[in-house]
């Protein structure tokens, strides 16, 4: 059972939105309510009593400046805030009928804590805001001495939250034969570092029971059975207790350092948005967050602005026109203490960039959108005028194919939404959509300039932007394929470009483009005198350049090239040289894909591997990202994940996602923001050969062990240990599986933050039972395989690492279908696979064939002509050659599954069992929330008998089949390979028409 929800606050930190997961309550203590859905009744006479953190502010005053929803603010400054306890002010608001407030806080002098811009979403009751994270507590209940103390035993309670990241921690205690406090229970406050403490009289009782959260809908009741403490002194951490306990801060001395000022803080203006970074304060027991005070501008961007940000990089948006501002940033500790300001930097801002305004995502759970994933630039041309076809067009044979490898853009992609909406997807996967800088450049992957779209994707009122609104509009999301393990072979415009030694001699001449000043490569705009979109002439030079280090600059090396030219020493990037700098690239090759060097070397010469656990890179990245944030895309999918070790995604990247969506669009967003991870696995092993460091599953947890404070050094040490504990000792999770018949509430406490494709299952998709079986072997050791995104092929590989789009046959691609949409997990088509496009070519054989001949080959003839979907598998009308492809027998089957898919929560949310079922690929399903509880029989080609199920009326969603169970027994005879039965209990009746496999 788990605990009714109430107004959340619009902004946890990303430390909780990762550490707790802000993906749904685990089970909730015995003997309480279950969620409510229905909007809470309004009383006559609402009131929030709204606490503020003053330790870090030190302000001499504090106001609260407020507008209960609906009605109008309060008169600047605001209303007076009282001492409430030691580091706290309260004010208690009347809110009349409304159920929350906007909230702003000041000093009365000017200064103002607005949440970065966004203001504070409160509700009612009691709320704190401590450093920009708000919750559900009062955190001075019990700081009074009962004048009458209540004889009997005291239970002193300790809670870790050192694997949680938890900044604020509610005890919700029944004593033993008592009643329970009320939701969320009474504040713990902080003892001694990632220990909060609470004391609790207990009468005549000798015990009580416990469960904890943080005061935004994330609790740790331990697993659902609740804790049981007594008295004395008793101490809970990772969901273990200790019984008459030492004091764990007995030993402690209290934290009175502050940290260092942060430094090399930079302010650089784009349009009317300002990046700032710095490097990483000290502090002898670690630094938590910082605080940056904005001065400048006027009206709603004027005056002084404290903002909370946790990590070294902060991207401050909506200011005004050509104005100067002036930051400085402050670090903060555990315990509170603040560290002298940084030296001040300034930057002024420009004009407001023409375009649409940034949109918001749709803020769905992800587990509902069925996945298309295309090569933007392969899938459909809207305009020619962007088409390039860049230094390979000739030699690759794309010229005499009329196919330029940069054909499709989003302008095309817009024109066929209402295609891939007809076949039932509600969210499109985009290849990388920055500027990429090679020879062959056109999916994505080779990233030069991070902070800009590529220009050979846009066009005129067909922005990047465009297209995420427009799909918005239609319902649908946007994924966006993100890199942070590399850029291009030429490094990152705004961290690093190598300079190369090149010279235009009788040999080299035809290579090396001759300087253009004021010339800019954007991959779009052509070099008039080179006659070239592939401009060179910025990056080399045939005198030294000042700083150089690489080693025995322009001498030749004694080798030819291929046409039996000189090569020279420094003539081409390279990891070994001594050409990227240490600090931001890594400096070797890889040698083995399952060791520790595969998340520290380079995997390809195109591919300069970012030193992730760099600050300036960390900055650099995260401040590219929020741009994209910004714009509303709705999640990423990260390429290479695995070539970066896990520590660093939980330390940094995956918190400051979660910190810039949640700032941005709020806590639903964010926790709905999707994050899926590509860790490469190419072997049916549940740990790929053994490594848990390399395995999918593994990135979707917490790390469990504190490590050094030095992200290089953490990540030798994580990847060390958890190599010695082994697979028998990595954390497991019932998240995926049913109880028995029983849905159960998810336990995220421990989630990391990113999902992962399903590598296993991809490997497998040979065979659709192979595939099933592996997927379900290998469900335990993720976080929530519900969240897995399932493929059969991609832009990369077939099943069993084939280098071909899989050509298994049309019978077999319905059945694996067939799977994909019942089965838990999210399922995912590559384009064109609904009509076998290009079944059994070379996905990719780089520029030496044309494009045409492979798995990556021009869509655009096969959705030519007009087409209108009224709904999620709904073609209203269709003319051309896209009315004929959407008559393909998996083209109807794709469509139908999505009906069926859609109309079935089971299949979207539910989790899943096996128990009591005989079959090959048969499974039952279920989800419970609120009003809905949707249980499904599932059944893939094979008959399958359910015992031990609930008794109750059953229809097939695929015939409209009646059955009505009395025993507890169901037999589903053998459907047919690619067709299916999903036997709904009270179920809606058939879900679309008959087709070529479904009927």
């Amino acid at each position: 059972m788990t605990r009714t929800r109430r107004r959340l606050s619009a902004r946890p930190t990303a430390a909780l939105a990762v550490a707790a997961g802000l993906l749904g309550l685990v089970a909730a203590p015995s003997g309480e309510t279950s969620p409510r859905t229905e909007p809470v009744a309004a009383t006559a006479e609402n009131t929030a009593t709204v606490f503020y953190w003053t330790k870090t502010r030190n302000w001499a005053r504090y106001n609260l400046h407020y507008a209960p929803d609906g009605g109008a603010w309060t008169a600047v400054p605001g209303v007076a805030m009282e001492a409430a306890c030691t580091d706290w002010v309260k004010r208690t608001v009347p809110l009349g009928a409304a159920t929350g407030l906007q909230a702003t806080f000041t000093n009365g002098g000017g200064t103002w804590d607005n949440n970065g811009g966004g203001n504070y979403a409160l509700g009612t009751g009691s709320v704190t805001v401590k450093d920009g994270v708000v919750a559900h507590s009062d955190p001075c209940a019990g700081t009074t001495p009962d004048p009458t103390p209540t004889p009997g035993a005291r239970a002193t309670v300790y809670y870790s939250t050192e694997a949680l990241g938890w900044s604020t921690v509610n005890l919700h205690h029944q004593p033993a034969g008592g009643a329970w406090t009320t939701v969320p229970g009474v504040g713990m406050r902080a003892a001694c570092a990632g220990w909060w403490k609470r004391e609790v009289d207990l009468g005549t009782a000798t015990s009580l029971k416990a469960a904890f959260n943080n005061g935004n809908g994330t609790w740790d009741n331990n697993r659902g059975a609740d804790y049981t403490l007594g008295a004395g002194v008793s101490t809970v951490r990772n969901n273990v207790v200790t019984a008459n306990a030492a004091d764990p801060c007995a030993a402690e001395v209290p934290d009175t350092q502050a940290p260092t000022a942060p430094a090399r803080v930079t302010a650089a203006a784009d349009g009317v948005s300002v990046l700032l970074t710095w490097d990483a304060a000290t502090d002898d027991r670690g630094v938590t967050k910082y605080q940056v005070t904005r001065v400048g501008g006027s009206g709603g961007s004027g005056g002084t602005i404290v903002t909370d940000v946790g990590s070294t990089v902060f991207s401050d948006t909506g200011l005004a026109e050509r104005t100067a501002y002036t930051y400085t940033v402050k670090a903060v500790d555990a315990a509170g203490n603040v560290s002298p300001a940084s030296t001040a930097a300034t930057a002024t801002t420009g004009e407001k960039p023409a375009g649409p305004a940034a949109g918001k995502p749709l803020g769905t759970d992800p587990r509902k959108d069925p996945i298309y994933f295309v090569l933007t630039a392969r899938f459909n041309d809207g305009d020619a005028s962007n088409n390039r076809g860049g230094g390979q067009h000739v030699t690759s044979g794309n010229a005499a194919h009329g196919d330029p490898m940069f054909r499709g853009d989003f302008k095309g992609l817009i024109q066929k939404l209402d295609y891939v909406k007809g076949l039932g997807f509600s969210a499109i996967w985009v290849t990388p959509v920055v500027l990429n800088r090679s020879d062959y450049d056109y999916h994505g992957y080779h990233g030069w300039d991070f902070y800009k779209v590529d220009p050979r994707l846009e066009s005129a009122g067909a922005s990047y932007q465009d297209l995420i609104d427009a799909a918005h509009a239609k319902g649908m999301k946007i994924y966006q394929d993100v890199v942070y393990n590399h850029s291009s072979r030429w490094g990152a415009k705004g961290l690093f470009t190598p300079t190369v030694y090149g010279v235009r001699d009788s040999q080299w001449s035809w290579y090396y483009d001759e300087r253009q000043p004021g010339f800019e490569y954007d991959g779009l705009t052509i070099d008039t005198k080179s006659g070239k979109s592939y401009y060179n002439g910025d990056l080399w030079s045939t005198a030294e350049p000042a700083g150089n280090t690489c080693l025995h600059w322009g001498r030749p090396t004694g080798g030819k090239s291929a046409e039996g030219y000189t090569v020279y020493n420094c003539q081409w990037p390279s990891p070994t040289s001594g050409m990227f700098p240490k600090a931001l690239f890594h400096q070797c090759w890889i040698g083995n894909w399952e060791g520790e060097d595969s998340r520290s070397c380079w995997l390809h010469e195109d591919l300069a591997d970012f030193n992730t656990e760099n600050p300036a890179v960390q900055n650099y990245l995260i401040g590219a990202y929020d741009k994209y944030i910004d714009m509303g895309v709705d999640g990423f999918r990260v390429d290479t994940a695995v070539h970066i070790p896990r520590t660093t995604w939980n330390r940094r990247f995956l918190p400051a996602i979660q910190e810039r969506v949640t700032r941005r669009h709020g806590a639903e967003a964010a926790k709905n923001f999707f994050v899926f991870g590509e860790v490469a696995a190419f072997v049916n092993d549940k740990w790929n050969r053994g490594s848990v460091n390399h395995s999918a599953q593994f990135y979707t947890w917490k790390e469990r062990e504190e490590y050094a404070a030095d992200d290089a050094a953490a990540a030798l040490e994580m990847y060390d240990h958890e190599q010695q504990l082994g697979t028998g000792a990595q954390p497991v999770s019932t998240n995926a599986f049913l109880n028995g018949n029983s849905y159960h509430a998810p336990d995220h406490s421990r989630f990391s933050g990113m999902n992962v494709i399903d590598m296993r299952m991809h490997m497998n998709f040979g065979d659709a039972s192979n595939a099933f079986h592996n997927g379900k072997d290998s469900d335990d050791s993720h976080n929530d395989a519900t969240y897995n995104v399932v493929y059969v092929d991609s832009h990369d590989y077939g099943p069993n690492k084939s280098s071909e789009r899989y050509a298994g046959g049309t019978d077999a691609w319905a059945e694996n279908m067939s799977l994909m949409w019942t089965f838990r997990g999210i399922p995912t088509l590559y384009y064109g696979s609904e009509i076998e496009f290009q079944k059994g070519r070379k996905i990719d054989c780089g520029p030496s064939c044309p494009l045409a001949t492979t798995g990556r080959a021009y869509f655009g003839d096969h959705v030519a002509g007009s087409v209108t979907a009224s709904d999620f598998s709904q073609v209203s009308s269709a003319s051309g050659a896209v009315a004929t492809t959407l008559q393909q027998p998996l083209v109807k089957h794709v469509q139908r599954l999505n009906q069926i898919r859609r109309a079935v929560p089971a299949l979207q949310t539910g989790q899943y069992s096996t128990e009591g079922v005989s079959g090959d690929m048969a499974f039952k399903r279920r989800y419970t929330s609120g009003a809905t509880d949707s249980f499904a029989l599932v059944t893939v080609s094979g008959g399958a008998t359910y015992t031990g199920i609930p008794n109750g009326t059953y229809t097939d969603a695929v015939t409209g089949d009646v059955r009505t169970v009395t025993g507890g027994t169901l037999t589903v005879a053998a459907p047919g390979k690619g067709n299916l039965r999903v036997y709904v209990l009270n179920g809606p009746g058939r879900i679309g028409a008959p087709g070529p496999y479904l009927k």
